[in-house]
């Protein structure tokens, strides 16, 4: 009690919980800092002292379940280095490891398998892939031969021993010598690949990269030279049962394993690695000759030694940890200071100086100490009941082999008495000597009698003394069951005694089936002895008269004849009552089979039922689950039909969405489709767990409705195509989708279902919702305010920058032209300078009616919130500004290739044209918020016409001058003849012919780049930061300014020139939303 008073009971109390784990957990990690250490990327060797530690690992444990718990983690996918040590590892601790740790090892036979074929898959002659293949290989093979063969892989047994399980046939014998062989292969194929890659690399075996190699090859020199032994001893066991001719192959495949074991030995033995590790045995300089049986007395089996030698440990390696012990008192020196509890200062002293938990602490340590000392005292018994039973086992077998060897001198003795007696009827021949040599035979056949007699009865004290090792096993079973759930090793050595005393039975059947047969032979050699005695006698009496004294000596002969009669009848009728015996024995085991029998088909019936009660249990899990199945499909097809109907609804027409509600409604429809997918294939799998797919469709349910109501809802805004194709698939998806879940309805479809055609339905939505999203300038609203004045003072620039050139043309030509080109340039000019002027006062006058409309308009906001709040007549603004702004820059550019010949007039005239659409689109722009009386738009529209005027001035000047400037070449067809002219007229027609086809196809060119404008160029859609994202560049489509004759505008300029499509650095190509003034 003082040493529990030193520390607080709340915190001993916790000690006391954790300090029997603490031991353990030592262990484990004492094994992974070991394992991590041993099994390295890095090429050097295994440390020994990490495997000698992971070895006593295994010992300790009785196993190598903690080996393989930290084994499998271990990436050997990823570096073969790291494999080829782990093998080396394995190897060790098959050799040298607990015998348990075979069996381990086999339930991972499969993965060492697969690491060795995945490492022989590579291409890497000269690295470690290769190693590490053949070492997996020799793994397997080592395993599965120790497992069948049931020998230890530390080859501890004797040869004889070893092969004691194999038993007498001889095919048994052939068979176990194919798989040493086989086992020996598999060793000297690693050892071949390691030495071939030293010799064709620079690592020799003093380098870290040669040795990292060699160091599996010393367990490989160990298992050879066991291997090397025991196919000796089985090829002279062999050759002394089987023809010669049969083992011509096993003669074979052993003298070329003879060669390259003594090759693989001699190249080892020069090695400076293995000489100071290991003595590598020296082998005979020719193979055993096995023809002859004598020579299995020259064969010497082959010692390795391998010397001791400590490897300095280091300590903070090795040191334990040191715990708390509270259950020893403390030192006096400690003992006699005052102690003061924390828990005291904190609550003050305990109740009269002590707790009851310490009590309850004391004496369940006390129960805990009566337990263990029970415990091991149980193992102990056990342990020393085992062995004594080990001890009685060799004992009877002991006896068992003297009572073979006393059989087997009996036989020779009647073969000998045998021989005596035809002796003796050679020798009646001649009447002489024939009562001393009958006298000797009669006490030798006495001797025999007394030596049968002395080994039946060892016999019966065989079989009683059998049975009562049958009684005493039964007792060691019934004490070893009920110890076996506190100990494992317990559990063990009952199952080897089990197995023990079953080979024992079953030898002492053997034996007793060869006493049996025994006896029958003595009875047949008895009848036999009779019946030479039969002959005796009448080969006596015919003597009879010869002689009289042999007459009285055969008299007597007979009497003693009779008496030895007398005494083999008594001996058979012993005989047939130990027959009798025998016989009630082998009933009563029979009736003990025969229960045994009938509890096993008890059993076996009750487990049939509890097979069908967990068939129907099963069954009728799978129904409730699909009964789940059922009403949430039901309820999901509600659910869609619903959301279909609202397509016809009358009352849902008034219902709108946006675009981007729909896509992300449909993308989140796509995602429920793929759990969909998952949770039926998850279903079709495993039919007793609908958990994920029910949670799948009632999403899926929701999500497809909630995309079929907005699909529905978005095509009321969209255009009248999109609107139709929208809505159709709306309808088909809701289609697909009840289809799809009629076939999950359906057992006979439920594994059929498939929800592709529901997935390529939504992304035709998704796709078409996408189309419907606004295009605009990556602008947020904030900031188009200022976008307005800036693309104004911009156009502004612009066009006073094109006045400026338009002067400097006109000085230009006047020094360089005269003439009608003079004229005709000036002209262009001229026409050029007032269609200027005219749009700069038509920027004007929109400038100051947008100030009229932002002043009358945004009340108590800034302009800026007023840009914002309309941002779709901003943007209109905006892009009708850049067109005037970049008509005018082309404008000039063409007015400027014209002036210099390097243009065309036509390039002139379709700007004209662009500069009308332009300023048409911002007087259009300008008067949707202006209002209808206001002075400043009668204004803007005035300007408007002169700037129509003035463009319709530019082209007429333009045609003129282009009509001034060529000349027409007259045509002459006077010296043509009447067949030439036919030939000029059909090289016309067809010149005609391709000019129209041209024609045409350049006109279905521009209605299509016209289209794809009015795609590209649509109206801006707003992100998630409130900005606007930009359209395509591409230039817009003008609708057609009427001339001055009433006439279309011409097209715009043909992708060809690319001088036409140049941009200036403050003017961009206009966007037009597609709901313009122009249809």
């Amino acid at each position: 009690m003082n040493s529990i008073r030193q520390v607080p009971s709340r915190v001993k109390s916790k000690r006391t919980e954790t300090h029997l784990g603490a031991e353990r957990e030592h262990f484990e990690r004492q094994q992974l800092s070991s394992i991590s250490k041993a099994i390295t990327s890095t090429e050097t060797p295994v440390k020994e002292k990490h495997a000698r530690r992971i070895i006593l690992g295994t010992h300790r444990e009785k196993g190598a379940f903690t080996f393989w718990s930290y084994a499998v983690g271990i990436p050997r996918h990823s570096n073969a280095i790291l494999s080829w040590k782990f093998c080396h590892v394995l190897h060790k601790v098959l050799r040298d490891g607990h015998p348990n740790s075979l069996q381990d090892c086999m339930r991972h036979h499969s993965n060492i398998v697969e690491t060795g074929a995945m490492w022989g898959n590579q291409r890497d002659r000269h690295g470690y892939a290769q190693l590490v293949s053949q070492y997996s290989k020799l793994l397997c093979t080592k395993m599965e031969f120790h497992t069948k063969v049931r020998a230890p892989p530390t080859y501890r047994l004797q040869a004889p021993l070893l092969f004691r399980g194999v038993g007498g046939d001889m095919n048994s014998w052939f068979q176990l010598t194919v798989e040493v062989f086989d086992y020996m292969d598999a060793e000297l194929r690693v050892a071949e690949a390691v030495l071939r890659q030293l010799n064709t690399s620079i690592a020799i075996s003093t380098m870290t990269s040669g040795q990292c190699r060699l160091a599996p090859l010393i367990q490989v020199i160990q298992d050879c030279s066991h291997l090397y032994h025991y196919s000796v001893k089985l090829l002279f066991k062999l050759h002394a049962c089987l023809p010669a001719d049969t083992l011509q192959g096993h003669r074979d495949r052993f003298l070329d394993q003879f060669h390259s074991l003594k090759t693989f030995f001699n190249k080892a033995r020069d090695m400076i690695f293995f000489k100071r590790l290991i003595q590598i045995p020296r082998l005979p300089d020719s193979p055993p000759n096995f023809l002859r049986a004598s020579a299995l007395a020259e064969h010497v089996k082959p010692m390795v030694v391998i010397p001791d030698e400590e490897e300095p440990e280091e300590a903070e390696e090795d040191e334990p940890e040191t715990l708390i012990d509270v259950s020893e008192a403390p030192p006096p020196s400690m003992a006699a200071q005052p102690q003061v509890d924390i828990f005291d200062q904190a609550f003050g002293p305990p109740n009269n100086g002590f707790d009851d938990r310490d009590l309850q602490i004391e004496s369940l340590r006390r129960e805990i100490e009566l337990l263990r000392a029970e415990l091991e005292k149980i193992k102990g018994e056990a342990q020393r009941y085992v062995t004594q039973l080990k001890s009685q086992i060799n004992s009877l077998e002991a006896e068992l082999e003297e009572q073979r060897v006393q059989k087997q001198r009996a036989l020779l003795e009647n073969e000998q008495l045998r021989m005596e007696l035809e002796a003796t009827r050679r020798r009646n021949a001649e009447h002489e000597g024939l009562q001393s040599v009958f006298t000797e035979a009669e006490k030798k056949a006495q001797s025999t009698e007394e030596r049968y007699n002395k080994l039946k009865e060892k016999h019966v004290e065989l079989v009683s003394h059998h049975a009562e090792l049958l009684r005493k096993s039964a007792d060691t079973v019934k004490i070893l069951s009920a110890t076996q759930q506190t100990q494992e090793e317990v559990e063990r050595t009952k199952q080897q005694l089990a197995f023990e005393v079953e080979r024992v039975r079953q030898e002492a059947d053997m034996k007793l089936e060869e006493q049996k047969f025994e006896m029958d032979k003595l009875r047949r050699e008895c009848e036999e002895k009779n019946t030479e005695m039969a002959r005796i006698k009448s080969t006596m009496e015919t003597n009879t008269k010869a002689d009289q004294e042999r007459s009285t000596s055969l008299v007597s002969l007979q009497a003693e004849k009779e008496r030895l009669m007398r005494s083999v009848s008594e001996k058979e009728a012993e005989l047939s009552a130990v027959r009798h015996a025998h016989q009630q024995k082998e009933s009563a085991l029979q009736q003990d089979r025969e229960r045994s029998t009938q509890e096993m088909d008890q059993l076996h019936s009750k487990l049939k039922e509890k097979l069908t009660r967990e068939e129907q249990l099963q069954q009728k899990l799978l129904e409730e689950q699909y009964s789940l199945l059922q009403g949430t499909v039901t309820e999901a097809e509600s659910i869609i039909q619903d959301a279909l109907a609202k397509l016809d609804d009358p009352l849902h027409i008034r219902c709108t969405s946006s675009p981007d509600y729909l896509v992300s409604r449909a993308e989140a429809t796509l995602g429920s489709i793929d759990k969909v997918k998952a949770g039926h294939a998850d279903y079709v799998k495993n039919m007793s767990d609908a958990g994920g797919l029910l949670r799948a469709l009632t999403q899926f349910s929701h999500l497809t409705a909630d995309t079929i109501i907005n699909g529905s809802a978005t095509a009321h805004t969209a255009p009248i195509d999109h609107a139709d194709r929208l809505t159709e698939n709306c309808r088909g998806c809701a289609n697909k989708s009840l289809e799809f879940l009629r076939d999950l309805k359906s057992k006979a479809s439920l594994r059929s279902a498939d929800p592709a055609a529901i997935r390529v339905i939504v992304q035709k939505i998704l796709m078409l919702g996408q189309e419907l999203r606004p295009k605009g300038a990556d602008v947020g609203k904030d900031e188009l305010g200022d976008l307005v004045d800036k693309e104004m003072s911009a156009t502004s620039a612009a066009i006073e920058e094109a006045v400026r050139r338009i002067d400097e043309m006109m000085n230009q030509a006047r020094k360089d032209t005269e003439g009608v080109k003079l004229e005709v340039n000036e002209r262009i000019l001229f026409s050029c300078t007032d269609l200027m002027k005219a749009i700069r006062m038509l920027v004007e006058a929109s400038t100051e009616l947008q100030k009229e409309i932002v002043e009358g308009g945004r009340g108590a906001a800034s302009e800026k919130e007023f840009y914002a709040r309309n941002s779709r007549w901003t943007e209109g603004l905006i892009s009708a500004a850049k067109a005037v702004g970049w008509g005018a820059t082309q404008m000039v550019d063409s007015a400027d290739k014209v002036v210099l010949h390097t243009g065309k007039y036509e390039e002139l005239i379709v700007c004209s044209h662009e500069i009308a659409a332009s300023t048409a689109q911002l007087v259009a722009a300008s008067k949707v918020k202006a209002d209808r009386n206001s002075k400043k738009l009668s204004t803007l529209q005035v300007a408007s016409r002169q700037v129509n005027e003035m463009a319709a001035k530019v082209v007429a000047s333009t045609k003129t001058g282009q009509e001034q400037v060529e000349v027409k070449d007259t045509m002459d067809f006077s010296g043509l003849s009447l067949i030439k002219l036919k030939m000029e007229e059909m090289e016309s027609q067809v010149k005609v012919l391709e000019l129209e086809s041209q024609l045409e196809n350049e006109r279905l060119r521009l209605g299509e780049l016209r289209k794809k404008h009015y795609v590209i160029a649509g109206v801006p859609q707003e992100d998630n930061n409130g900005h606007l994202r930009a359209p395509s560049p591409s230039p817009s489509p003008r609708a057609p300014s009427p001339t001055p004759g009433g006439a279309p505008a011409p097209s715009s300029p043909k992708p060809s020139k690319p001088s036409l499509m140049k941009k200036p650095p403050l003017a961009s190509k206009p966007t037009i939303a597609p709901k313009s003034a122009f249809r």
